[in-house]
């Protein structure tokens, strides 16, 4: 079973599931190109101790925490949207039908709980008119959240933190016999900011109509990147103390942030490329959010380099708590 948000579903990688034009479209923007497909085609290819391997995926794009395991979910795609908006889905524990028959469960979930879009909005406008090494957004969040995000980080850390102790129990409730498997965030940004360029939409800069191009300080860049880590530690620490297998993503993609060439980049900047089914403007709460040249909004998500590279530490924490269970019964 694989949950989880837009690091899970995909998004714009890869083919739409389901595809384009079908009844069955739920606005969750799941795609072939997404971790857990390729997974499942791996494990599928040579079965862990033998074994059979089917996915069943009900990750949707813009999912909190707590629409894992508790709350409904009203979707966000873009993409053939109902003129009347996205009709709400069940949270993903019951539309994946968890049981005591279900053997593995992978996770992952927790930026939009922050919510980490919102942030960064914060922060790429925040920047306007500011140097390069002031941090106006940290500044603002450190002291009790900007005028858009009126929550302090630390409060939003020990959210998180709750949010997610309590979904983990509901999965397991759900799911009691089923080894959970939980799954980082990569690394998005530089481990050195100033190599970002504050002009190029492609990384962590902003077109909005009407408005111009904004962009983050490397100030207030550097702290996005301790704020990503800051939500991976939690995650790691509640999965451990839950009995769970914590999957780092980070650690294998140092030097594929979003501030990094096309050809090196695993994460795709505010603007980057994507299947051409995806927008190339977006509405951000009054605004709107342009990209050009081709580029689409892709606001800083994995891109297929990556998704690859998250299927990768994924299988082999699939195969573990596969074959240890085999081993074990």
């Amino acid at each position: 079973m694989a949950l989880g948000d837009s690091y899970t579903a995909g998004v714009f990688v890869g083919e739409p599931r389901p595809a384009l034009g079908s009844a069955d479209r739920d606005g969750c923007d799941r795609t072939t190109g997404a971790y857990p497909n390729l997974v499942e085609r791996r494990l599928t290819a040579e079965p862990p101790a033998g074994r059979l391997v089917q996915l069943i995926d009900f990750s949707c794009g813009g999912a909190t925490i707590n629409e894992i395991a508790s709350a409904r979910q009203t979707p966000i795609s873009p993409v053939q949207a109902p003129e009347d908006g996205w009709p709400s889905v069940a949270p993903q524990v019951d539309r994946t039908g968890l049981s005591a028959s279900t053997d593995v469960v992978t996770i992952g979930v927790g930026g939009n709980s922050l919510p980490f879009g919102k942030i960064l909005t914060s922060c790429l406008i925040a920047g306007i008119g500011q140097p390069d090494e002031a941090t106006p957004c940290r500044d603002s969040y450190e002291a009790g959240g900007p005028f858009l995000d009126p929550e302090s980080i630390y409060d939003k850390y020990d959210r998180v933190t709750r949010e997610y102790a309590g979904m983990l129990r509901a999965v397991q409730e759900k799911a009691p016999n089923a080894k959970v498997i939980t799954v980082g965030y990569p690394t998005i940004v530089p481990e050195d900011p100033t190599t970002c360029d504050r002009q190029d939409t492609t990384e962590l800069a902003a077109d909005l109509k009407d408005v111009g191009r904004i962009s983050a300080t490397h100030g207030d860049i550097a702290w996005l990147g301790e704020v990503n880590t800051h939500l991976n530690a939690i995650v790691e620490a509640i999965t451990e103390l839950s009995g769970g297998t914590y999957v780092d993503t980070a650690t294998s993609s140092v030097g594929h942030d979003a501030c990094q060439p096309r050809a090196t980049k695993w994460v795709e900047g505010v603007c980057g490329k994507a299947g051409s089914y995806w927008p190339s403007e977006v509405a951000v709460g009054p605004l709107t959010l342009t990209c050009s040249g081709g580029n689409r909004t892709t606001l800083v998500h994995p891109n297929a380099s990556g998704h690859a590279n998250t299927a990768t530490q994924v299988e082999a924490a699939v195969r573990t708590a596969l074959t240890t269970e085999t081993s074990q019964s």
